[in-house]
């Protein structure tokens, strides 16, 4: 019995994964959030109508899924939305389909969040992986808040983020108009209502490879987080329009350094 009060007592947090044709790396993401030690977990899988193999995938764990689509949809940021309008949750999260967490990250972030009930969003650290899940770098992830977030500053990993859904119902959802920088408005958007908080801990990994969106994050992100910037009353003489540009100068030094990183850790494979 006391078991069962103690099931009743914690929060249920939903996850969410959108994904479309990433087969190679669905089922490695599937695992680690149904692996996670946290006793109320509802899980949600949203398909685009994937023609690789992937809801075959699926299916194998539909037993276990709270729900899960596969049909076309308009692009990741609606597959999201239309998890969360399925999730019925206290506390949301979603993981991209290439994308993995770290054991106990669900059940760490839940008592942070139980532990601080004026936080309305905490995250923790991530590795980056490659596309074999092998370890190469770490996501420089640091406290923020809205002032700083406003000036540019972001370092949340998306994939290690938990937030209330109450604040969600208040802000959400996610702009379909955004393609690259729709979490980073939301952090804003969040960041208005209740404080985030990090966490030094890893809780997830970020998967780096040649089809993933990151790589070409640079064009398109930062002219999106200048959308918020300006909807929200930013001036073109603030911090975050000075990065931008100094971010368009280095660009191709940027672009070339991820190639570089991909060569050396492909030939360090043989291949």
């Amino acid at each position: 019995m006391a078991e069962r009060n103690l099931m009743t007592d914690l929060p249920l947090v939903s996850i969410v994964t959108p994904s479309f044709n990433q087969a190679r790396f669905l089922e490695a993401t599937i695992q680690s959030v149904l692996s996670q030690d946290y006793p109320r977990l509802e899980y949600l899988i949203v398909d685009g109508g994937s023609t690789d193999g992937s809801v075959e995938i699926i299916q194998k764990y539909a037993d276990r899924l709270a729900w899960w689509i596969s049909e076309p949809d308009r692009g990741q940021t609606d597959a999201i939305n239309k998890g969360f309008a399925h999730a019925h949750g206290e506390i949301l999260a979603w993981l991209n389909s290439d994308d993995t967490y770290e054991p106990g990250a669900v059940s760490e972030a839940v008592a942070y969040l139980q532990a601080h009930p004026e936080v309305g969003m905490v995250y923790g650290d991530a590795n980056y992986i490659d596309e074999y899940g092998r370890v190469i770098g770490r996501f420089p992830a640091a406290q923020t808040d809205y002032r700083r977030l406003r000036r540019g500053y972001v370092h949340i990993p998306q994939q290690a983020a938990f937030f209330r859904a109450a604040l969600w119902r208040k802000v959400g959802p996610l702009d379909p108009t955004f393609y690259f920088a729709m979490d980073y408005d939301l952090w804003v958007r969040l960041a208005r209502e209740a404080p985030l908080h990090y966490v030094p801990r890893v809780w997830a990994n970020f998967r780096l490879h040649s089809d993933a969106k990151t790589i070409m994050a640079d064009d398109r992100c930062w002219p999106e987080m200048l959308r918020v910037h300006f909807r929200d009353g930013g001036s073109w003489f603030s911090p975050i329009v000075a990065k931008y540009l100094v971010r368009k100068v280095v660009a191709p030094y940027l672009r070339w350094r991820r190639r570089r990183l991909f060569r050396r850790y492909n030939q360090g494979r043989g291949e």
